[in-house]
This record gives structure tokens, C-alpha cells and sequence, in this order.
């Protein structure tokens, strides 16, 4: 009796200890999977900004998710160039561009030296908008699949739709089986391309000849709270803003415009109001192509572009950007409650993050005493370029930047015959004598992983890709930029304030509430909605299922 007793008791503690372990892991793909995967990228949006207002927030906008979510306190890139289409690449392939190749949103041509965009595709135009040449239309430069690619070749029923501000913003979480729409900025409207479709359905030609961009022609961006309320944030008109003055309330459309024309359509992505245009098009999109109406599941993609044009005019930690992220709280809140009645509560889960963070202004570091700057990056090539004459002589040995490397003349070094390695080396030691540079690698030493455990080695050596990038990969210290002007800020290192972003999820169904501390990575949320959804992750997923909340 004893014996069975204890082997009753071993049995029950091995199903606790094995309850608690399940626990810490990503829930399995439940029985019926969501109907619709609504993904929301704020573009630039830095994790420390959700929790600073946390006390301002909506009841049901991104409090949604803090309060009866799961959401990540301490998610990052595990890549260094912080860049948009590097970010916006990552997230539903779980791919870093080490595998992705989107390395920047712009590079060039190791071969040529010419200039490649991250979606730049000349075989496909925008649908009724003049097309340049390194406009984005498609996702050709993308190696590797998306979870919507993968979704589409199980049944060809789901649907994957995609919108932004950004052409990169909408064309890479599509992928290469989706649909992806952008803002023209020349005419306010959303078009496609091309690659995607001859011309456009009924419903998208519909919704821009309605001119929605209009009705803020004129229109002021006011302070949705009392000055007190953000008494956290760095008051309007700092010396180093950017254009437009810097302050509240702003005004979209000059006094000499009779009618609205491409400098206002342009000048709304810095703001509210062209986040709202396209929460505006998701919300026809989810009507007329009827997502998440049967059982298929589908994705709908939606990239939020105003805070980065915001945060690179401002900074992050300005009141403009306190209060825009107050804007895109009401937002939310409102396409959430329209999500709760078009699709069904219990039929979609929501994921919201950003392609990456925000560097404060140097200006704004400086004067707490860190070490902080901008960086001439045509003067630093010009020195790079004069030591490495001294060394191997005459020529101009570093064609240019390209993505955060340095990429070298091919035809110089064939015909003079200088050893790549050594002139990478030299290269890298020049780098380094650079006060503002951090970290510096080549390309010898990223492909081998030699340097592995040195600053930043492997964040940059996920942000390398052997065929699209440059030499040398370098990234500044912190708190410096590169600039040759005295205004704004940026983002593009490896450090936290760049790195570190939200992961929320929302759907009662499948994710429990609560915050989890366990550090995670952006690569991580792909293999957790293939999961979710019952499909193998993308063949180039880096990461694994997130783990979830611990009531």
C-alpha cells in the first residue's frame, strides 16, 4: 500500500513539475486557430515609450495588451543596423538579414558599387503613380519565405494583405505571396503594384476616390492633454528640432495652397493623420476582401509610419512624440473595438510591435553629461580613404557606405592586386581611431566567426549578409550619429535604445495575461504564429516560440 502511495505521489509531482515547465513555453496550437492575425508595426516605436505613459493611457487601446495581454518586457533585435526595412524583414520571417539579405533599407551592389532599395524592383510600377527607379514595388531583394508565405502554399484561401506608409513597410511583412498597398505621398491615396496585380480592385479604387487625405487639408495636430500632462517630455521647440517648428499645435497645409497637393500629401506622415488614413484602409480592407470570415485563416499586416518621421524630427523623448503615441493609443482603441465587431472577439488575435527603437538626440545626452555627437560621414570617408592611400597608394579604395559596412573598389584591388585581407584589416584600424566608433569587424572574421564574445560581434554578424553586404561591418558608440547637419535624430545600432522594442499579443483565446521578463528576440514572434496557426515556421526562422505568461 506504501508503495503504490508513494509511486501515486511521484506520479502527481512529475505531472506539476511537468505542468510548470509547459508553462514557460510558447501554448500549443490551439484546437481551432485564429481566423485572423491582425500584425501592427509602429515604425520606430521604442519599448520605453508604451510603459512611460502607462498612467495616460486609453482603457482599451495599448493597455489592451499590458493589461490582459502577454507582453515583453525585454524583447530586442538581435541585429546592430536598426534600420526599417531590416526590422520590418525580421519580424514575420523570423529571419535576421544575415539570412534575409534586406541588410539596410538601402545598399549597394557589392559587384557595381550601384545603389540597391531594400524593395526596389524595376520590372514592377506603382498602379496609376509615377514610379522611379529605386522606388519599392516588390519583394524580390527578400531571400527567404514569411509566415504568410508559408500560410498561402498550405491553402491558397488565406489571404495576406498588407498596408502602410512605407512602401518597405508593407511590401516586406507581405512577402512574396501577399498583397502589399502604400501611401503615395505624391498624391495621398494607396496604391500596389505590379508585381501584385494588373489594377485595382473595386473597393481600393473606391476608398481613394473618396480623397480621405483631404479633409485635413488645414487641418492642426493639437495636444490631446493639458501642458501639465507632459511635464515628463522635453518641451516644443528644442534648438536641434527638426522641420515645421517643432511644436503644437502644428498645421498640415501652408497658407499660399489653395487645394491640397503632393507637399501636404507628403508633410501628413509626420503626424496622426496619415496614421489614421491607414488604419482607415485596413479597416476597408478587412470589409471588401472579407478577412477572417471563414476558415482560412488570414494575415493583415499593418504598418503605423508617423512615429518614426515624428521621432527622427523630435526624438523620442520630446512632447510631440509623448503625444503621438498618445494619438496612435486612441487609434488603436478604435480599430480595436471595429476588429472586436467585423471580425469577432474571440476569432482574431492582434501582435504589435516596431521595426525598431529610438536614439535620444545627442544634444539631449550630452547635456546629461554623457558622451554624445554627430559624426561627418563624408568626412570620415574622405580620412578613411587618405590613410589607406598612405598604406597601398593611390586611389579611392572605399567606394562607399553601404548598409553599416564599408564597400571596397573590386576593380582597384584586382588591379593593383592588394590583398583584400590586409586592406580590410587596414581599414578596420582606421575605423577604430575613429572617436565615435564602437565596434568594427571584417568580413573574414564575421563569415569565420572568430571574434565571437567581442562587443557587438554577434549582433552585427546577424545584421552581415556575405552576398549583399560590404567589408567591413562597423557600428558607432552610443549616443552618436551620423550627420552632417545639426538637427534630429536616428536610429541603426546595437544598442538598447535602438534594440530594445514591444512584443504584445492579444486574443484571450490563445495567450494568457501577464508580462514575462524572460529577454526574447523579434525573430521569435514568426515561429510563434506558425505555431498559432498550425503551419511550419519560415524556412529561414532564426527564432523559437515565445515563451508565455505565467498567471
Amino acid at each position: 500500500m506504501i508503495s503504490r502511495l508513494k509511486t501515486l505521489v511521484a506520479t502527481l509531482l512529475s505531472a506539476l513539475v511537468l505542468g510548470a515547465c509547459a508553462s514557460q513555453t510558447a501554448a500549443p496550437t490551439a484546437p481551432d486557430k485564429p481566423k485572423l492575425v491582425v500584425l501592427i508595426v509602429v515604425d520606430g516605436l521604442p519599448q520605453r515609450q508604451v510603459t512611460a505613459y502607462r498612467d495616460q493611457l486609453a482603457p482599451d487601446g495599448l493597455a489592451r495588451f499590458l493589461d490582459r495581454g502577454t507582453w515583453y518586457a525585454d524583447a530586442h533585435y538581435s541585429h546592430a543596423y536598426t534600420v526599417t526595412g531590416a526590422g520590418h524583414a525580421t519580424v514575420l520571417t523570423g529571419a535576421n538579414p544575415s539570412r534575409s539579405g534586406i541588410i539596410g533599407n538601402e545598399w549597394r551592389d557589392p559587384a557595381t558599387g550601384e545603389p540597391v532599395y531594400c524593395t526596389g524592383d524595376t520590372s514592377a510600377n506603382y498602379i496609376g503613380h509615377a514610379t522611379r527607379a529605386l522606388d519599392g514595388t516588390s519583394p524580390k531583394n527578400l531571400k527567404v519565405p514569411t509566415v504568410g508565405d508559408v500560410l498561402r502554399g498550405v491553402d491558397a484561401r488565406s489571404k495576406v494583405i498588407a498596408v502602410s506608409g512605407k512602401d518597405r513597410g508593407a511590401i516586406l511583412p507581405a512577402g512574396h505571396k501577399g498583397t502589399a498597398y502604400m501611401y503615395m505621398g505624391s498624391t495621398g491615396q494607396f496604391a500596389s503594384s505590379t508585381y501584385y496585380m494588373k489594377e485595382h480592385p473595386a473597393w481600393v479604387n473606391a476608398f481613394n476616390a473618396a480623397k480621405p487625405a483631404d479633409r485635413f487639408f488645414k487641418s492642426h495636430w493639437t495636444a490631446l492633454l493639458p501642458p501639465t500632462a507632459y511635464a515628463r517630455s522635453l518641451p516644443d521647440g528644442q534648438t536641434w528640432f527638426g522641420p515645421a517648428g517643432g511644436a503644437l499645435p502644428m498645421r498640415y497645409g501652408s497658407d499660399q495652397d489653395d487645394a491640397p497637393g503632393a507637399q501636404y500629401y507628403g508633410s501628413l506622415l509626420r503626424g496622426p493623420f496619415q496614421d489614421q488614413l491607414t488604419l482607415e484602409f485596413a479597416r476597408a480592407a478587412i470589409v471588401a476582401e472579407q478577412l477572417g470570415r471563414d476558415d482560412a485563416p488570414d494575415i493583415l499586416a499593418v504598418s503605423l509610419s508617423g512615429h518614426d518621421y515624428v521621432n527622427h524630427a523630435y526624438s523620442a523623448e520630446s512632447r510631440l512624440s509623448h503625444d503621438h503615441t498618445l494619438q496612435l493609443d486612441r487609434m488603436l482603441q478604435s480599430f480595436f473595438k471595429d476588429l472586436d465587431t467585423m471580425v469577432g472577439k474571440d476569432s482574431y488575435v492582434a501582435v504589435l510591435t516596431a521595426d525598431h527603437g529610438f536614439m535620444p538626440a545627442p544634444e539631449y545626452s550630452a547635456s546629461l553629461g554623457l558622451s554624445a555627437g554627430r559624426l561627418n560621414s563624408s568626412q570620415m570617408l574622405a580620412r578613411l580613404n587618405q590613410g589607406l592611400q598612405a598604406q597601398f597608394g593611390e586611389g579611392r579604395w572605399v567606394r562607399g557606405f553601404s548598409g553599416a559596412t564599408l564597400l571596397f573598389d573590386t576593380s582597384l584591388l584586382a588591379s593593383s592586386k592588394v590583398d583584400a585581407s590586409a586592406l580590410a584589416e587596414a581599414a578596420r584600424a582606421l575605423l577604430m581611431a575613429e572617436p565615435a566608433m564602437g565596434a568594427a569587424y571584417t568580413r573574414a572574421e564575421l563569415q569565420s566567426g572568430s571574434r565571437a564574445g567581442a562587443p557587438f560581434f554577434e549582433a552585427m554578424r546577424n545584421a552581415w549578409h556575405p552576398d549583399v553586404s560590404g567589408d567591413v561591418q562597423y557600428a558607432l558608440k552610443p549616443n552618436w550619429l551620423f550627420s552632417s547637419g545639426t538637427s534630429g535624430t536616428t536610429h541603426g545600432s546595437p544598442h538598447a535604445y535602438d534594440t530594445h522594442v514591444p512584443i504584445l499579443l492579444y486574443g484571450p483565446k490563445w495567450f494568457k495575461p501577464g508580462r514575462v521578463d524572460t529577454r526574447v528576440a523579434v525573430v521569435d514572434i514568426a515561429p510563434s504564429l506558425s505555431r498559432l496557426l498550425g503551419i511550419a515556421a519560415p524556412a529561414g526562422s532564426q527564432g523559437k516560440p515565445l515563451p508565455s505568461a505565467v498567471p
